[in-house]
């Protein structure tokens, strides 16, 4: 897979680059701010790209701008953004702008290397990947101003918290060790409980919830 970097932290990135060349993946750039990532895209769209959301000059929200730029001009491209910590308003705002081919992730997540790369494929593939913590935080975010969730049961809710970082049936069942069908009844009861029973297509799994989660 192709691959982009921005991360303005030297150690961090160089130990991305590495990782990701064990790994078998081609890193195309590897660069320290927004508009470094956004210029090498132009000349070149890789498959996926991994940017953090703070980086210079003002280290607030350059990394998030350049991801969603990158989504409006080159959408076949994923973007996999890294955060030190959960900032909602800023996932919700991905994840609305579309969920298909996007990922978020604690950078704490990179260390535990499987799920980092697990959530690289998905996203490069299309998917969706989203840390449990950014999802658990949303959640409990739209949670607190009364909305249909509550009416999920705890398992209903434990499939929904999976499911919303981009599962699929068969991994969600392997995560919550319930059988695939029983996952299957979880998520019809969801969208009947949360008034999506009649979207289609992939929006109706995932894309639907999460931006109904970050409306």
């Amino acid at each position: 897979m192709r691959v982009m970097l921005a991360e303005d932290s030297t150690l961090l990135r160089e130990g991305l680059v590495r990782l990701l060349a064990e790994e078998g993946h081609r890193v195309e750039a590897a660069v320290g701010d927004g508009d470094a990532l956004i210029a090498a895209v132009a000349a070149g769209p890789p498959d996926v790209v991994v940017v953090d959301v703070r980086m210079p000059p003002s280290h607030t929200d350059e990394g998030l701008r350049a991801a969603l730029e990158i989504r409006r001009r080159w959408p076949d491209v994923g973007v996999l953004v890294l955060s030190q910590y959960v900032e909602k308003r800023y996932a919700a705002e991905l994840i609305i702008a579309d969920t298909a081919g996007v990922g978020y992730l604690l950078k704490d997540r990179v260390a535990q290397v499987d799920e980092f790369l697990d959530a690289l494929e998905r996203v490069g593939g299309g998917g969706a990947a989203f840390d449990p913590e950014v999802v658990r935080r949303l959640l409990a975010a739209h949670g607190a101003q009364g909305d249909p969730l509550a009416r999920l049961t705890p398992r209903e809710r434990d499939v929904l918290d999976t499911m919303a970082q981009g599962h699929t049936n068969a991994s969600i069942a392997a995560h919550l060790h319930i059988s695939q069908s029983a996952v299957e009844k979880h998520v019809n009861a969801i969208f009947d409980k949360l008034d999506l029973s009649h979207a289609t297509g992939y929006s109706r799994r995932v894309l639907a919830v999460l931006r109904y989660l970050g409306s």
